[in-house]
């Protein structure tokens, strides 16, 4: 399992979601993190997911 990382934001740039989660493989994790924006209902604010190298996976602005 690989660490990757989910950051929300609000639009004056306050950040409202800061958290790291467990996937199997970028796949997993993007389809994981849009589930969790969506829980949150976040989905329409500024939002990325992160992998443990760096690679953006998912970007709303």
């Amino acid at each position: 399992m690989k660490t990757y990382k989910l950051t929300a934001f609000e639009a004056n740039g306050e950040k409202i979601v800061d958290e790291a989660f467990q996937a199997e493989h970028d796949e997993a994790a993007k389809e994981l993190a849009e589930k969790l924006l969506l829980e949150k209902n976040l989905l329409d604010k500024t939002h990325r997911c992160t992998s443990p190298s760096g690679k953006l996976l998912l970007f709303h602005s």
